[in-house]
């Protein structure tokens, strides 16, 4: 259990990102649908990419 928590502490940017997208993505998706799926791919992209840059501290 202790393991778990010390992982999501790591990875609250992470989710917090995650969340703010998906956010965003059911505001614009309530106001048009097509608007939602494209704000949706076009965080997806974006979040790939600074995930990609970002590298891996491990």
């Amino acid at each position: 259990m202790k393991n778990l928590i010390k992982q999501l502490a790591r990875m609250g940017v992470e989710l917090a990102l995650a969340a703010g997208a998906a956010a965003i993505a059911a505001g614009a998706g309530m106001i048009y649908l097509p608007a939602g799926f494209i704000a949706g791919g076009a965080l997806v992209i974006t979040g790939a990419v600074l995930s990609i840059l970002g590298g891996d501290d491990q």
